[in-house]
């Protein structure tokens, strides 16, 4: 395809909304390498894990867009690696993770300042610690930053890594909602980290303080894979990023893709900013696929998203902007994976209310499991209520402007994004997640 080589060439082509600053290194807070290959062994060793079988990488893999492939994870309780993860006939989950698994490119740059789907973490100075969690004043001190902070909430979570309530010490301090303190989830779990004689060297190395194994803190232990995560995926090399530092151009359909999404499109009005988000929370009416998101003795399958976290009605079915670096390797997209097809849903996005009411179910990815997974869909109330949540209006898109988009799209994706790569092995001697 001929690649329009001069920036004058499209000059003509004006966007109603400008395009971003080329993202540079002052973007990223610092990171030292040390505590990064430290926390590359953490990343991919199960030990983190209840059942020790789950490891951050079984849901974030880098040969998956460092997600799984599915639309909702199948954690604790699976065997295999993404669409091949079967439930284990011997111990299988509960139900799945509620929630589609998210990308984790360019989450040690310094505007991300709130994390997950619902935004349920964030910075806050106001806080101890300078943050805001569903711990509240029960959240440890010594968190280094935000994304230190979310590591480590999928430990917590048995359909992710605890497992079920009776079957570990892990599952049983978190059934009791012994979180903090001496005998408490974390604690347990760096106790276990600190057994391995390896990984007390390595932190001895990496945290001057840290003399001996009883020196090691949960918090290290997630200070160590959030260093981790912002050095391995940092993205910033994609052909969009060439474009806006003026050292190459991009491909026609680009460009036209380009100029819808900063023009007509109104892609731009949320996915703003030098990695395509605003970090705000918008009701963009996906269908429910899942067991939704509530404590385990409700009986709705909804899934409120924003509301959760502010009880504000406004923020019913909102849920966070996603960054759209490396989009078209971080499929099935939405909340909940819903599609998993990104021309559909870029199509979804445009008239969400009418995707809504013709959504076809055949684009889940969803390992099988005894569970029913439509009863939201089936819910004419609640698919009601949730397209009477949608305030965007629509956009006619024909099908080639669909295609230009998702071509756009595709200029975000940066070939340079796994760094430290997965480990031949870890210090526990568990198995390491691989394709």
């Amino acid at each position: 395809m001929r690649l329009v080589l001069s920036l004058l060439m499209v000059a003509g082509m004006a966007t109603a909304d400008p395009l971003p600053p080329p993202v540079t290194g002052a973007d990223y807070l610092p990171v030292d390498l040390a505590e990064a290959r430290l926390g590359q062994l953490l990343f991919y060793d199960p030990i983190l894990s209840g059942n020790r079988e789950v490891s951050c990488a079984t849901c974030h893999h880098p040969s998956l867009g460092t997600g799984d492939g599915l639309s909702l994870s199948m954690g604790d309780g699976g065997i295999g690696l993404g669409t091949k993860r079967t439930a284990d006939p011997d111990n299988p989950p509960e139900q799945r993770v509620p929630r589609n698994a998210q990308p984790l490119f360019n989450l040690g740059a310094r505007e991300f300042t709130v994390l997950f789907h619902d935004g349920r973490i964030e910075a806050d100075p106001a806080k101890p610690g300078g943050l805001r969690t569903p711990m509240d004043e029960d959240m440890l001190q010594g968190f280094v930053s935000l994304l230190s902070a979310q590591t480590m909430f999928p430990v917590l979570s048995p359909d992710e890594m605890a497992g079920h309530y009776a079957e570990s010490d892990v599952s049983r301090a978190v059934r009791q909602g012994i979180i903090t303190g001496p005998g408490g989830a974390w604690d347990i779990i760096a106790r276990r980290v600190a057994a391995v004689p390896a990984y007390v060297d390595d932190f001895k190395a990496v945290y001057p303080r840290i003399t001996g194994s009883d020196d090691i803190a949960f918090t290290d232990i997630s200070n160590a894979i959030a260093a981790f995560m912002a050095h391995e995926w940092r993205s910033d090399d994609s052909p969009f990023d060439a474009y806006l530092r003026g050292t190459a151009g991009l491909a026609e359909d680009q460009v036209r893709g380009m100029d819808l999404f900063y023009g007509d499109a109104g892609c731009s009005g949320c996915h703003s900013g030098p990695f395509q988000t605003d970090h705000g929370f918008h009701a963009m009416g996906l269908p429910p696929v899942g067991p939704g998101k509530g404590a385990r003795f409700e009986t709705t399958v909804r899934d409120e998203g924003r509301f959760r976290v502010t009880g504000n009605p406004a923020d019913m079915y909102a849920f966070r902007t996603p960054s759209l670096r490396n989009v078209t390797r971080t499929g099935p997209w939405g909340h909940d994976g819903a599609y998993g097809d990104l021309a559909a849903f870029v199509a979804a996005h445009a008239d969400p209310v009418a995707a809504l009411a013709n959504y076809d179910r055949e684009q889940v990815v969803l390992p099988l499991m005894a569970t029913d997974d439509w009863r939201g869909m089936d819910n004419a109330d609640e698919v009601a209520a949730i397209a009477a949540s949608v305030t965007t209006a629509p956009v006619e898109l024909s099908a080639r402007q669909v295609a230009d988009l998702v071509a756009f799209l595709g200029a975000l994706d940066d070939p340079n994004t796994e760094r430290l790569g997965v480990p031949d092995a870890v210090p526990s001697g568990l198995a390491v997640a691989r394709p």
